[in-house]
């Protein structure tokens, strides 16, 4: 096996896949409390864990992320969860960290630690006390780099940085905001310089936005980097979820979240052209956050295999483009053994009464 390199000599070589959604998916496994969608899971049920871990690494991940999403002190107590009073910050990030470790060994996959937003900074908490429970997360966290994610507000953001580069390594910042700004009214293009100036080394956005909503905002960013003077690595990691009718309002403003969203999940054909998408735009670290299951991943991976070289594991049994369905009983069935089919497909939701736009408040407006 050959020597891992680090996160930004892979960057600066090439395309690195990230993996999909774990909690998301963990919840829908039974593992999880939507809600307060804290990782527990990880001393709980590891082995429900250290699965889901091996689907993304067969499918073309190169980088595992350690299930310490929303593992901060605070948020294990927060609004009444009781996680707190059975389990430790640390023993909750250690074990996520042990678990990804392992499994990430078995494909020399490398291993990154995630923090993000805290109820203490909402809380409006003092600057250290914000900085104390982001101290408590990394210091249990066994990684190769560190990611600050789904952060609203650039000024929390900033602070996580700083946190994560005491450590040494390298740190990737992502911003849960679309092309109008944060949560405080910072622009998009203000929020990208300030990441990078805090000390990032790779910058992007990840979820509650569809594929090709996340690549607009990330394409804002370049730009202001490229005007600001200033050089990063650039990642996507978004919903899998369409959420166009909502706008930039987030995947969370629709009435179907979190219990009701199946319908607005992207087929894995879409996943190719944010792939392809991504690529062309410069964006070196592509992945996907909440919806994002294996058979994205692989996508990604199989999209991009020409300019990797190789297919993942998981296309041992599933032919390019659908090749395979040329082996069907039906013939209207291998008529479909194509490209073009599958790029031009409209997939429907299969209801009667399916309606194209929703509001916040529940109405809708059909097509």
């Amino acid at each position: 096996m050959s020597v891992k390199k680090g996160i930004l000599e892979q960057l600066a070589e090439g395309i690195v896949i990230g993996d999909g959604g774990y909690i998301w998916e963990l919840e829908k496994r039974g593992y999880v409390k939507a809600g307060p969608w804290t990782p527990e899971a990880s001393v709980e049920h590891p082995e429900a864990v250290r699965q889901l871990h091996r689907e993304f690494l067969r499918a073309g991940a190169d980088v595992l992320q350690a299930l310490t999403f929303y593992g901060s002190e605070d948020k294990l107590a927060n609004r009444g969860n009781s996680v707190a009073q059975k389990y430790t910050v640390r023993d909750i990030n250690a074990a996520s960290c042990k678990i990804a470790r392992e499994v990430a060994a078995e494909g020399n996959a490398l291993v990154l630690g995630s923090i993000t937003q805290t109820p203490s900074y909402m809380a409006s908490m003092p600057k250290e006390a914000v900085r104390q429970q982001f101290q408590k997360q990394i210091d249990a966290f066994d990684v190769d780099f560190l990611l600050c994610e789904l952060f609203i507000n650039i000024e929390e953001l900033e602070t996580a940085i700083e946190v994560c580069k005491s450590t040494g390594k390298p740190v990737a910042a992502n911003m849960c905001i679309g092309i109008d700004g944060d949560a405080d009214g910072v622009s998009t293009e203000e929020c990208a310089v300030r990441m990078v100036k805090a000390g990032a080394d790779i910058i992007g956005v990840n979820c509650n936005y569809d594929p090709m909503q996340c690549l607009e905002t990330v394409g804002v960013m370049k730009k202001a980097l490229e005007e600001a003077g200033l050089k990063a690595y650039f990642m996507c990691q978004p919903s899998g979820f369409y959420n166009s009718d909502v706008g930039m309002k987030s995947i969370v403003e629709s009435p179907e979240f979190p219990f009701a969203l199946e319908p607005r999940t992207c087929t894995r054909w879409d996943i190719h052209a944010y792939a392809r998408k991504a690529y062309e735009m410069g964006v070196r670290y592509i992945g996907g956050c909440c919806g994002f299951e294996a058979y994205h991943i692989r996508a990604i991976a199989e999209e991009l295999a020409p300019e990797r070289g190789y297919l993942p594991p998981g296309s041992e049994k599933h032919e390019p483009w659908a090749g395979a369905l040329k082996m069907h009983t039906n013939s209207w069935i291998r008529d479909r053994a194509s490209r073009s089919y599958w790029e031009n497909i409209k997939p429907t939701s299969g209801r009667q009464c399916a309606h194209c736009n929703t509001t916040r408040n529940g109405t809708t407006n059909v097509c």
